[in-house]
């Protein structure tokens, strides 16, 4: 027996581009037979609807209620409710688990951290920070940020993404060893951009976010919701955008191909 999860989620309470509250997700995802679910808003640093002009710890308030609005929902339905956010650099964005409203309000210098502070200090505290969508090209984008040492994880699949940039990913992490999430990136109940639901399937249930960081760490116990053939591999995958990767150091490599992209580390 396996027990599904949805690990990127978007909700209104706090990200821009979300049609759906957290209370309608519940049963929706309850009825696909999902034990859980992870709601990953939008961070302040993205594409967040909170407003700029309040009080930080107002701001984390007004942030946090999307999760609490589903929590809620959830607890009166059976369905597992987590904590998590999405925050964004340079276009590049991170998905972030296994830390609480507390932390946020404690930390409102996070807004001002580099790649390798956000990651150091995540990490020292138990936290999880996965790559969301690492080769995600859009028209809004001039170049593509891959940062395989500010993270634990890659987002391999991503129901946001064309499979072609799903596949660029998967591939870069199986060949560097890197571990991989999926998830639906879903914004609307519903909907998604490629009509695939994606998540994470478990060998045992989890019970809190902190078992969703230590069995993504552990890189055992889990599988990809995914279709196998949206990730396989197919001739003619390649790049639109210039392909950076970002050392230890996290100074940023060009690539100039194909083969130049899945080389670099």
């Amino acid at each position: 027996m396996s027990y599904l999860y949805e690990v990127h989620l978007h909700t209104t309470a706090a990200s821009a581009c979300a049609r759906s509250t957290g209370a309608e997700y519940i049963p929706y995802y309850k009825n696909l037979g999902y034990d859980g679910i992870i709601v990953t808003d939008h961070f302040f640093n993205g594409n967040c609807c909170v407003p700029k002009d309040l009080p930080w710890e107002e701001r984390v308030d007004i942030f946090c209620s999307g999760y609490e609005d589903a929590k809620a929902a959830g607890d009166r339905l059976g369905l597992k409710v987590f904590f998590a956010w999405e925050c964004r650099f340079d276009g590049d964005e991170y998905l972030v688990y296994g830390l609480d409203k507390q932390w946020l309000k404690d930390h409102p210098d996070i807004m001002e951290w580099d790649h390798v502070t956000h990651y150091e200090k995540i990490r020292a505290d138990g936290g999880l920070v996965v790559q969301a969508h690492p080769f995600r090209e859009r028209d809004y984008l001039s170049e593509v940020y891959v940062h395989p040492h500010q993270c634990d994880a890659f987002e391999v699949a991503n129901s946001g993404n064309p499979h072609e940039q799903n596949r660029m990913a998967y591939r870069y992490a199986m060949e560097h060893h890197i571990t991989m999430t999926a998830g639906s990136d879903i914004h609307h109940v519903g909907r998604t951009d490629n009509g695939m639901l994606y998540g994470m399937e478990f060998d045992k249930p989890l019970n809190s976010i902190d078992d969703y960081v230590r069995r993504v760490k552990s890189g055992s116990g889990f599988s990809l919701h995914v279709p196998p053939e949206h990730l396989a591999w197919e001739e003619g995958t390649t790049n639109h955008l210039p392909v950076f990767i970002f050392d230890r150091d996290n100074t940023p490599i060009p690539t100039h191909s194909i083969d130049d992209i899945f080389a670099t580390f």
